[in-house]
C-alpha cells in the first residue's frame, strides 16, 4: 500500500511562493484560506532558510484523534482527509495540529476580500489541504469540487504545488520513493550520516 507524503528540502527552496498559488489556483480555495504556505525561518540572519508547510498527512494524525465526531479519515494511499457534511466546526483539530494546517473559512459573514476580525466570526467547516484527492465521493461532482478542490491522484497525477516546484525543493509521492530521494540530496551535500535532526531540519542547534 502506497503511504502519500510531503518532504520539503529547505536547502532549495527559494521562497517563490509558487506552491502556494498553484495550490489556491487549483482548488478555487475560499477567500482567507492557505491550505499551504511558506515560512521563513531566521528571516534576515545567517542560516535563513524557507520551508513549504501543508498539511502532512502524518500516520499518526493527531487531527484525527481528537475531532469528537470523526470526521477525519484516512485513505488507502494514506491520505487524512475529511467530510464537511460531518464536521461542526469546533476547531479542536487546529488546535491539535503541530503544522496548524485545518483552518476556519476567513469569509464567514465578511464580503469577499474583507478580513474576519474576530475569531468566532471566521469559524465553519474546516478546510485543510488534501493531498489533491478531493473528498469523500467516488465520483467528483461540481459540489464536491467547491468544497474539497481537484481530485488528481484519481488521474495519476501528483498534487499541483509539488508539480509548479521550479527547484523541487517541494517532494510529494509514495513516501520511500521522496525520502530515497532526500537522502540523496544529503549525502551529494557532504553531510554523510548527519541525514536528519534539529540542526538539519532548521540550521541551530536544538535548545535544551
Amino acid at each position: 500500500m502506497a503511504r502519500m507524503k510531503f518532504i520539503c528540502d529547505v536547502d532549495r527552496c527559494i521562497e517563490c511562493n509558487a506552491c502556494v498559488t498553484a495550490c489556491k489556483n487549483e482548488h478555487e480555495v475560499p477567500w482567507g484560506i492557505n491550505r499551504r504556505r511558506v515560512i521563513t525561518i531566521n528571516d534576515g540572519q545567517p542560516g535563513e532558510k524557507s520551508v513549504s508547510i501543508a498539511c502532512m498527512h502524518c500516520t499518526d494524525a493527531p487531527c484525527m484523534a481528537v475531532c469528537p465526531v470523526n470526521c477525519f479519515y484516512k485513505t488507502e494511499d494514506g491520505v487524512v482527509l475529511h467530510d464537511k457534511d460531518i464536521c461542526i466546526g469546533c476547531g479542536y483539530c487546529s488546535l491539535a495540529c503541530p503544522f496548524d494546517a485545518p483552518q476556519f473559512p476567513n469569509s464567514a459573514g465578511k464580503r469577499p476580500g474583507e478580513h474576519a476580525t474576530d475569531f468566532f466570526v471566521a469559524r465553519g467547516k474546516m478546510d485543510k489541504c488534501t493531498f489533491c484527492a478531493g473528498g469523500p465521493e467516488e465520483n467528483g461532482s461540481e459540489a464536491e469540487f467547491d468544497k474539497y478542490g481537484c481530485n488528481r491522484l484519481s488521474e495519476g497525477k501528483l498534487p499541483l504545488c509539488a508539480e509548479m516546484c521550479s527547484t523541487k525543493a517541494l517532494l510529494a509521492g509514495d513516501a520511500p520513493v521522496i525520502v530515497a530521494i532526500h537522502e540523496d540530496r544529503i549525502e551529494r551535500r557532504g553531510y554523510g550520516d548527519q541525514r536528519w535532526g534539529w540542526e538539519m531540519a532548521y540550521g541551530r542547534p536544538e535548545k535544551i
